[in-house]
């Protein structure tokens, strides 16, 4: 028997003005799954986190958080979720270890080895106060507060702006050890390589409504894997029918292959001197652009 989602929403819509942001969001995050959530700024990402987190009612569908209602039982489910924002604010008198204890008392309280262990993985120092943060400090104390906590939910909006690329290395390694133990967690990010890294399932959203949704290897579906080839001989035009979109630039070879069509494609190219050769599999960020590439818009794309 499956347990029930830990976010569950349907037909979410919610209009500022004439402006309609969210028009009919699904949104569906499983226990001990990441679920990244994907679009560009003004896509409805942000409104849907707010709607979530119980700052903003919705005007229409159901949102479910834990099992509860954001909007009614806000305060119940604040003590079992954390967030991170994008863009952390400190109070400027107070220190980082004193902020990150005031945010783990409004979930019940840390684990205090959690803590400790995380505040040094992280390099943070947390006797600076907070007007003495930059930006990447700053996100470390919220993330350190949220990653302590004994929280069922992880509401994370571009969690890793300002950290450097260690930095991301190291929230990476503990999103997986809070996965591990069962936390669900939403990941809204602009790098695609953390959510490609991270995620179970990912949806992108567009223009307020959820364009694709599934895992990796779903959202790739059908779309074709990049060849890239050095070779002593290239063969004639009729010999390549088995790929598309061929470049030759001078003994290279660029092309793409269906993807049922790689192991034709090696054969075909083998005999004419293969000494290196690269594959890729379409990357979500391939994915995401061609979905937001398309002349066609949001409506023709098929789930």
């Amino acid at each position: 028997m499956t347990s029930d989602p830990v976010i569950d929403v349907e037909g979410l819509t919610k209009s500022f003005g004439r402006f309609r942001a969210l028009n009919g969001i699904d949104l569906r995050v499983e226990a001990g799954h990441v679920h990244g959530f994907l679009g560009p700024n003004g896509s409805g990402k942000s409104t849907t986190i707010r709607v979530l987190l119980g700052l903003l009612r919705a005007d229409g569908g159901t949102a479910r958080v834990l099992g509860g209602d954001p909007w009614r039982d806000i305060v119940d489910l604040h003590r079992r979720l954390a967030y991170v924002p994008g863009d952390v604010s400190l109070w400027p008198g107070m220190s980082g270890g004193e902020a990150i204890d005031l945010l783990g008392s409004l979930r019940g309280g840390l684990d205090e080895q959690r803590r400790r262990e995380l505040v040094e993985r992280f390099d943070l120092d947390p006797t600076k106060r907070g007007r003495q943060y930059s930006k990447g400090n700053r996100q470390k104390v919220a993330i350190v507060a949220a990653l302590a906590s004994d929280v069922e939910l992880l509401i994370l909006d571009e969690p890793t702006s300002g950290l450097d690329p260690l930095m991301e290395n190291v929230f990476r390694e503990v999103i997986r050890e809070s996965k591990a133990g069962g936390t669900a967690v939403l990941l809204s990010s602009h790098i695609l390589a953390e959510a490609e890294t991270l995620a179970d399932r990912i949806s992108i959203i567009r223009d307020g409504r959820i364009a694709r949704t599934g895992t990796l290897t779903e959202l790739r579906g059908d779309a074709r894997t990049s060849i890239h080839a050095t070779l002593q001989r290239i063969p004639a035009p009729h010999e390549l029918a088995a790929l598309h979109d061929v470049r030759v630039d001078g003994d290279r070879l660029s092309a793409t292959a269906d993807a049922d069509r790689i192991g034709d494609a090696m054969t075909l190219l083998a005999p004419y001197g293969l000494s290196s050769l690269v594959v890729e599999p379409p990357s979500l960020q391939s994915l995401f652009q061609e979905l937001y590439d398309s002349d066609s818009g949001a409506d023709a794309v098929t789930p």
